[in-house]
């Protein structure tokens, strides 16, 4: 899988996403992303040799060691992906509502952060891939296992049993706003923003206030 498929789907004059990105070459990033496009998922993407290893995990990820979701692996998506959310509009790829669920930095399970990318290499390929992540959410050990009596692309994201496992039943949808949920995949095409990124764009075109001179 490369970026030839990523950009083959998508017309850049009538999205806003991404075509390329670079990583910052000291850690690796991974983003969670609630795609509802015809149906919702999510998206899961780890940074790899230049690229974001992508999976669409359709109930979301858990911290629950006793589910075990569906994890699609999709096409490699560009490193600036990872700060994309918003609104793809109607007839694009992939067209529907797209909000950061989760961020932050994740590494293999190797002793030494030098071999975390010759790990990860290795596990992607055996279909065994281990993996800690460093999220708000998603925290702790995690495993992607490819399912080789299934499809090609079918895995399974598992999180490990450590000290940041919950035994209680999990959901994605419970952590996510309201307002988000509201919109659903934006079928009618009224929404052109998020709500919270709305909010922070009025807020920069709003005119300082004058300070008041004493007299």
């Amino acid at each position: 899988m490369s970026l030839t498929d990523y950009i083959k789907k998508r017309d850049f004059q009538q999205t806003t996403e991404p075509k390329t990105g670079k990583g910052s070459g000291k850690t690796l990033s991974f983003v969670v992303q609630r795609h509802h496009a015809t149906s919702l998922h999510y998206d899961f993407r780890l940074e790899l040799d230049g690229t974001l290893k992508s999976w669409a995990v359709p109930k979301g990820p858990s911290m629950n060691p006793g589910d075990k979701r569906l994890a699609m692996m999709v096409e490699d998506h560009p490193i600036d992906y990872q700060h994309f959310e918003g609104i793809i509009p109607n007839g694009n790829y992939g067209a529907g509502v797209v909000l950061i669920w989760d961020h932050g930095t994740y590494e293999s399970l190797a002793e030494s952060r030098a071999d975390d990318v010759k790990t990860l290499r290795a596990g992607l390929k055996s279909g065994n891939l281990k993996f800690k992540l460093n999220g708000e959410k998603l925290q702790g050990e995690f495993a992607l296992v490819k399912l080789h009596n299934a499809e090609n692309n079918a895995w399974l994201l598992i999180k490990h049993n450590d000290e940041f496992a919950v035994k209680k039943k999990y959901s994605s949808e419970d952590l996510v706003p309201a307002d988000i949920k509201k919109m659903r995949n934006n079928k009618n095409g009224e929404a052109t923003a998020l709500p919270h990124l709305k909010e922070k764009e009025v807020k920069k075109k709003s005119p300082a206030p004058r300070s008041r001179k004493s007299v």
